[in-house]
């Protein structure tokens, strides 16, 4: 028998449909392909926005900038005169003791040789002190007491002669007088005769041997003075250097404490800052600060702190500002690169990042 589908059946059972047909393949959802410029987009767009937060949140770096220093020497001279001789230019390296320049002073040269000329009288009188006496003075000095001798005893024979005659009222009173005065007068004589031969004979005293002694010692020290002055003419390196400064020229003329040139000594040369007080905290001498150096390709550097010293203060500093901050003194700041750094010059820049040192 056939079967028969009734109505109701036909209306429930779902109608087959082929897999394979457009009908079917349309009807299922496929999945969406995700575009590649959105990702792109989107990840630069996240990354824009994180750097921006980044350089916006992050600590801004405290750039503390000094500058390469060194010992400095100013040359003055000593003496007055006109510059003879340059021996140096700027720039160069000079060592210990060299010469650096000449000064003509033909004055002091005179007074140089004035005083040799003193020194050689002070040493001949004291020659002729230590000598004593000369045989022919002493000689002399005897001559002389055998003269006043003689005069003596014929002032007093005449005298005897005549107190006789004026006793037999032969001879005047007045007469009596001028023998009187006349022996007196020999009797003298004797005396200074007899006390200059008795000096002649003794010598100098021991006063003016010292005072002969004095004066060739005033005469030498005179010479010395005017010898360190003559010295000085010509003018050398105090210790090895480099030339930094010249400013004067040949032929000028130049007196004392005038500065003729400047060195500075490359073996001494440290790094300088100038640093707020409120950026010492911590800060001690012995610490270690790694700078750069530009001038040297931003060379990183090493340096030890030494020297922690506070600069001066002015009229104008207060204690406190009228608002209730309080002024900020700065300090002067020397640090020591721990190893010897090539063809590192004074005036150079250095800069190192201050927010990045531990305190």
């Amino acid at each position: 028998m056939k079967h028969m589908t009734s109505p109701a059946e036909t209306s429930e059972t779902p109608p087959r449909i082929d897999r394979a047909s457009p009908e079917a393949t349309s009807s299922v959802p496929r999945p969406r392909r995700l575009n590649p410029q959105a990702i792109v987009a989107a990840v630069i767009f996240v990354a824009v926005i994180g750097l921006a937060i980044w350089y916006l949140a992050r600590p801004e770096p405290l750039l503390v900038q000094g500058e390469v220093e060194s010992t400095r020497i100013d040359i003055a001279a000593r003496v007055s005169g006109r510059l003879a001789k340059l021996a140096v230019v700027r720039g160069q390296d000079v060592p210990a003791g060299a010469t650096l320049l000449v000064i003509d002073n033909p004055e002091l040269m005179a007074e140089l040789r004035e005083a040799e000329a003193e020194k050689t009288v002070a040493d001949a009188e004291l020659a002729r002190i230590n000598a004593g006496t000369r045989s022919e003075i002493i000689a002399l000095r005897h001559a002389e007491v055998d003269r006043a001798t003689a005069e003596v005893t014929l002032a007093q024979q005449t005298f005897d002669r005549t107190r006789q005659l004026a006793a037999n009222k032969v001879a005047s009173q007045s007469k009596l007088d001028e023998a009187t005065d006349e022996l007196t007068v020999a009797q003298r004589r004797l005396e200074q005769a007899k006390l200059a031969y008795q000096e002649a004979v003794r010598g100098f005293t021991a006063e003016e041997h010292e005072i002969a002694v004095a004066n060739v010692a005033k005469a030498a020290a005179k010479i010395d003075t005017i010898k360190a002055l003559v010295d000085q003419l010509t003018i050398t390196a105090p210790v090895a250097s480099q030339v930094y400064q010249i400013p004067v020229e040949e032929g000028e003329v130049v007196t004392p404490g005038v500065p003729l040139l400047s060195l500075v000594d490359l073996g001494d040369t440290w790094l300088g800052f100038s640093l707020r007080e409120d950026l010492m905290a911590g800060l001690k001498q012995g610490d270690r600060i790694e700078v750069r150096v530009p001038a040297l390709g931003n060379r990183r550097i090493t340096a030890e702190i030494r020297v922690i010293a506070a600069k001066g203060e002015y009229a104008g500093w207060r204690a406190t500002r009228a608002t209730g901050d309080f002024d900020l003194r700065t300090f002067a700041i020397r640090a020591y690169p721990v190893e010897k750094i090539e063809g590192l010059r004074p005036g150079m820049s250095v800069y190192t990042d201050w927010s990045r040192r531990a305190p």
